[in-house]
Parts: C-alpha cells; structure tokens; sequence
C-alpha cells in the first residue's frame, strides 16, 4: 500500500536550486530522494572507495532512485516551465503600467534576473510567491494524482 506523502515536502522537492537535480519519490515508503548531478558522478566513479563515507553511504539510495522502476520522478524544471507561472503571474498583476512592466520584463536576455527586480520595484516580491507556490502545488498534486499517491 502506497504511503501517505506531505505535498508540502513534494512541493519543497521540486523546487530545487539547480536545473540539473531531481527529486524522485519511493511511492510504498514515502521517501523523497533528490539526486544532485554530484551524486550521478559519484554513481559513475570508478573508485567508489575513494569517496568520502557519507557520500559512500548514500550511493545505494541514490542508485535505486535513479536505476529502479519503483521510484518515481517528481517533476522536473521542464515540466514546471517556471517562464509559464511567470508570464500568468504577470496577467494577475491589476495595475495596467506594472501588468506591461512585467510582460516587458520577461522577455529577452536575462528575463528571471529582469523579472526579479521588477518585482522588487513594483513591490510585488510576496505576490509573486504565493502566485508560484500556489502553482507549485498544483502542478504537485496533478502529479501525485495522475501517479495514484495519496497525499495530505
């Protein structure tokens, strides 16, 4: 039988810091393993008894994340599509000036770095937050779902 997962800790899973991670979910036990591009190195090295023991010891969690059908894949920041959430947050934004400075903002070189002073201009830092982890979780719970995991 399928643990009962915290959408919060999904969510919290998803949300990484680099592009290059995942987080994949053991659906009978609940655990959230998140595999930084570190740990695929590490899974290749061809001397794992030269790695420090903490990172020895994950090696065989890691490996069944990355390697077994029992894991499953929590979204990736391709399936996110982070310029998507930014560019609905933008048509929320009732101001009509601050609405076209957002738009404006997303657009071109640099767009989340743009994007993020915008924000922090207008003001709207702490709306934009609870716009995208709003959407998170949504996109979190189509997720567990579509993948028959119960959660809270």
């Amino acid at each position: 039988m399928p643990a009962i997962v915290s959408l919060q800790d999904i969510v919290n899973a998803m949300d990484l810091p680099n592009q290059e991670w995942e987080s994949f979910l053991d659906p009978d036990s609940g655990e959230i393993i998140t595999v930084t591009d570190d740990d695929l190195s590490a899974l290749e090295d061809p001397e794992p008894d030269l790695l420090p023991d903490w990172q020895r010891e994950l090696l065989p969690s890691i490996r069944s994340a990355v390697e077994s059908d029992s894991f499953l894949r929590l979204p990736t920041s391709f399936d996110i599509h982070e310029w998507s959430i930014m560019e609905r947050f933008c048509h929320t934004v009732d101001d009509a000036a601050a609405q076209a400075e957002l738009l404006d903002s997303i657009h071109g070189s640099g767009a989340f770095r743009v994007f993020r002073r915008t924000l922090d201009r207008l003001d709207l830092r702490e709306q934009w937050y609870a716009f995208r982890q709003a959407r998170l979780k949504q996109i979190a719970r189509d997720w567990l779902e579509a993948n028959r995991v119960p959660y809270k």
